[in-house]
């Protein structure tokens, strides 16, 4: 039974190729929108402060200054209405789940940038 159910998910998965990216990474995250009869492409750019989940139910939690009020949006990897995602910049953290960026605002709230 957890075959099928793993083999499934995979199937599932195939759908949505993404990049690697990781929390602390500055992502663009182009969202499909439907507005009526009317389809358009949103696009939501921040920083990456958790993924959590595994396989079907994989999710990614983007956070972005808007208006100096905290906005964060949850992206479901496996979501038919998520185009693409570009990486900007890739962050350097010590953390995986990156919550303590809430509390902090300006330049507090700067993640440094990963050397290649």
């Amino acid at each position: 039974m957890s075959q099928l159910v793993r083999e499934l998910s995979n199937k599932i998965n195939e759908g949505n190729k993404l990049p690697q990216f990781a929390s602390g990474d500055t992502v663009s995250v182009h969202f499909k929108i439907k507005e009526g009869d009317k389809e358009r492409i949103q696009i939501f750019q921040g920083v990456v402060i958790q993924r959590s989940g595994s396989g079907a139910t994989e999710t990614f939690t983007v956070r972005k200054m808007a208006s100096g009020v905290g906005v964060e949006r949850i992206f479901p990897v496996t979501s038919p209405f998520v185009e693409k995602v570009d990486i900007n910049k890739k962050g350097k953290v010590r953390r995986a789940r990156i919550f303590y960026l809430r509390e902090r605002k300006g330049k507090a709230a700067r993640i440094k940038e990963k050397r290649f």
